[in-house]
């Protein structure tokens, strides 16, 4: 079913991301570096529970069992962990029984200098810094957020993925959000309305998006293992502009919500998100409510 010759799609997650470090990470804050690997070579048998990311990983690497031969998805472990410090992660990826066999430890060292190294097209990480570094670099990232939501095996969708995007700033640049920043609603509805038929520069995330939109083209629609939704604050007249960008692109998106400024939370917790992309801290504080959520640290609402 997969095409050979397609491009393998690459996400690099930090430990922080993909398992619950929380106590590991406190006594790191509490009491300094030396009491926090005494902790992690003390309990590296000791397997670390699911992050936040972890569910996402998890039906990220299941998308490889149609044609293990041919992978379409890789997952890249990036860790400030040292080599020894690390052996942990590792276990406990092994006790998850999760394909991933790459990594760099960087004791300390920010991991964003190994995103292009690895050919990465996703960079999510519990650490601001290397993400915002990321973004800078071209590379859609996001801050992955502690969500009240607790990881659990996903019972509405147990194997499809479901993955939430904001617009502007997210998939789009940032221009129409300036617009709306500096001038207020209405100049922004004006400019979407004239620019209607003209489509917008792509944002760090449209290659992330025509990555997961390629993988899809290899299932009849009704039999996708990806769904993809845009969860936008826009509401009508600045819809069209973002119906005729993705047609522009040709890049299929399965649901579009135009929530014109109600929180997105409910509304994630309805498409069943198993992540959700956005770039201003309010939807994103809405979002993790309900879903595991990552903020993206781009564009002028971040500035």
């Amino acid at each position: 079913m997969s095409n050979i010759l397609a491009e393998k799609l690459v996400i690099a997650v930090s430990s922080r991301a993909l398992f619950n470090l929380d106590e590991s990470h406190a006594i790191f804050e509490n009491a300094g570096v030396d009491a926090y690997c005494q902790h992690q070579v003390g309990n590296e048998d000791v397997p670390l529970k699911p992050g936040v990311a972890f569910n996402l990983v998890k039906k990220l690497l299941a998308l490889n069992a149609v044609d293990p031969v041919h992978p379409r998805v890789e997952v890249i472990l990036l860790s400030r962990n040292s080599a020894d410090t690390g052996l942990r992660i590792f276990n406990s990826i092994q006790h998850h029984e999760l394909d991933i066999g790459r990594a760099a430890f960087t004791k300390g060292a920010s991991t964003h200098p190994y995103i292009s190294a690895f050919g990465t097209h996703l960079f999510l990480s519990a650490d601001p810094v290397d993400v915002r570094k990321a973004l800078e670099a071209g590379f859609a990232a996001a801050t992955i957020l502690s969500s009240s939501s607790t990881p659990s095996i996903d019972t509405k969708n147990p194997t499809q993925l479901r993955i939430a995007f904001d617009g502007d700033a997210v998939l789009f640049s940032d221009e129409s959000e300036r617009i709306y920043k500096q001038n207020g609603l209405e100049a922004f509805n004006g400019n979407e309305v004239i620019a209607a038929k003209q489509p917008m520069l792509g944002g760090p995330f449209k290659n992330f998006l025509a990555m997961l939109h390629q993988i899809q083209l290899d299932y009849p629609a009704e039999e996708s293992p990806i769904r993809t939704a845009l969860i936008t604050a826009r509401a009508a007249p600045a819809h069209e502009r973002v119906i005729r960008t993705l047609r522009a692109w040709d890049i299929r998106i399965d649901e579009a919500l135009f929530l014109g400024g109600k929180d997105k939370g409910v509304f994630l917790k309805a498409f069943g998100a198993d992540i959700f992309f956005d770039d201003q801290q309010k939807h994103c504080e809405s979002a993790r409510q309900h879903v595991a959520t990552g903020h993206v640290p781009h564009g002028v609402a971040n500035e």
